[in-house]
C-alpha cells in the first residue's frame, strides 16, 4: 500500500473500511493485531501504575509540592491522559481489528493523543530549561517561584492546544494510522494543506523542544565539568558530574527513541509520496510514542532522590529502610533538582540533591 493513499476506496476492493470491520487479513494478519494489543495492554497497565504513583506521592507529601516539581506532576498528568484517551483505545481497537468507535471518535482520539503527547513533550523541554536556569544561573540569583512553575505548565497546554486544534477546523485532519487502530495527524495523503501543517508541527513540537533540551543539558554538563575541574579533589563533585552525565544521556536517548521515529516517518512520507510503507510499519511510530508514558516517569521522577525517598516511605508504611540519617530526618530541601549548583565566592560547589 502506498503511504500516500491511506484514504482508499475500500468498497472497490470489497473489504471493510477502518470503521466498518476487522482489517485482517488484507492489512495484516490477525496475529499482528493481537501482538499490538498485547503491547498496548502492557503499556496501559504500567503507565497507569507509575504515573498514578507520581500523582499520589506528590499529593501525599507536602515537600514534593514545590515549584520545581510542578512540571513533573504536569508530565505525569499528560502521560496518564495519553494512556486513557490513546493507549487504552488503541488496545481495544487492536483486539477487534479496527477502529470500533467510529470516525468522530477517531478525530477526538487523534486530537487528545496529539494534545497530551505534545504537552508531555514540551514538559520535558520546560523541565530541562528549568534545570538550566536554576543550576547554570544565566539570570543571576534567580528564584524559581510558584508563579513561574504555573506559567511553565500553562504554556505546555496552551502551546499544544494551538498546534493540535487546526486539524479540527480544516488545516489537515485526524485520520486512521497504519493498521487503522489509532488516529493521528494526516501525514499520508499529501497536498499543500496537509504538508504545511506537518512541517509546522515538526518545527514547533519536535525541533523546538528537542533544541531546548539539547541546549539546556549541554550547558548544564559544561557548567558541572567546569566546577569539577576546579574541585578535582572533591569526590562529591566528580560523582555529581558522572551522575548528571548518565542522567542527561538517558533523557536525550529516551526522547529520541520516543519521538524521532514519528517525526521521521511524518516528514519522509509527507515529502515523498512515492514511498511504500506497510501498514504495520506505519503504525510503529505511534506505538513508540505511547511507550514514553512508561519510561518518562521512571527517568524523570524515579531518578529524583527526593521523590524516590518519599515513594519508598509511602510503600513501606511511613518508614524508609533505605534512607540515610539526613534523608530520614526530612532535612532534604524541597526545592532542589537532581543536582544543585551553589555559586560561592572563589569557586563553584556541586552537591547532589
Amino acid at each position: 500500500m502506498h503511504a500516500a493513499n491511506m484514504s482508499v476506496d475500500y468498497t472497490e476492493f470489497e473489504i471493510p473500511g477502518p470503521f466498518d470491520g476487522p482489517q485482517w487479513p488484507h492489512m495484516a494478519q490477525r496475529s499482528t493485531f493481537m501482538s499490538a494489543a498485547v503491547l498496548m495492554g502492557i503499556v496501559v497497565v504500567l503507565a497507569s501504575f507509575v504515573n498514578g504513583l507520581v500523582i499520589v506521592v506528590s499529593i501525599g507529601y507536602k515537600k514534593l509540592r514545590s515549584p520545581l516539581n510542578y512540571i513533573l506532576v504536569n508530565l505525569a498528568v499528560a502521560d496518564l491522559l495519553v494512556t486513557v484517551f490513546g493507549t487504552s483505545v488503541c488496545f481495544s481497537n487492536n483486539v477487534n481489528g479496527y477502529f470500533i468507535l467510529g470516525k468522530a471518535m477517531c478525530e477526538f482520539e487523534g486530537f487528545m493523543v496529539s494534545l497530551t503527547g505534545i504537552v508531555g513533550l514540551w514538559s520535558l523541554a520546560i523541565l530541562a530549561l528549568e534545570r538550566y536556569i536554576v543550576i547554570c544561573k544565566p539570570m543571576g540569583d534567580f528564584r524559581f517561584q510558584q508563579r513561574h512553575a504555573v506559567i511553565g505548565c500553562a504554556f505546555t497546554w496552551i502551546w499544544a492546544l494551538i498546534w493540535t486544534s487546526p486539524p479540527l477546523f480544516g488545516w489537515s485532519s485526524y485520520v486512521p494510522e497504519g493498521l487503522g487502530t489509532s488516529c493521528g495527524p494526516n501525514w499520508y495523503t499529501g497536498g499543500s494543506n496537509n504538508n504545511s501543517y506537518i512541517m509546522a508541527l515538526f518545527i514547533t513540537c519536535f525541533m523546538m523542544p528537542l533544541g531546548t533540551i539539547i541546549f539546556s543539558y549541554a550547558s548544564l554538563l559544561l557548567t558541572l565539568r567546569a566546577a569539577a575541574e576546579q574541585q578535582k579533589e572533591s569526590e562529591t563533585t566528580q560523582r555529581a558530574e558522572r551522575e548528571v552525565t548518565r542522567m542527561v544521556i538517558a533523557m536525550v536517548l529516551a526522547f529520541l527513541i520516543c519521538w524521532l521515529p514519528y517525526a521521521t516517518f511524518a516528514i519522509v512520507v509527507a515529502t515523498n509520496k512515492a514511498i511504500v510503507i506497510q501498514p504495520t510499519l506505519a503504525s510503529m511510530p505511534s506505538y513508540f510514542s505511547k511507550t514514553a508514558t512508561v519510561y518518562n516517569p521512571i527517568i524523570y521522577v524515579f531518578m529524583n532522590k527526593q521523590f524516590r525517598n518519599c515513594l519508598l516511605t509511602l510503600m513501606c508504611c511511613g518508614c524508609n529502610p533505605f534512607a540515610g540519617e539526613r534523608e530520614s530526618s526530612g532535612s532534604v530541601p524541597s526545592g532542589r533538582t537532581d543536582v544543585a549548583l551553589v555559586s560561592e565566592k572563589g569557586g563553584n560547589k556541586v552537591t547532589p540533591a
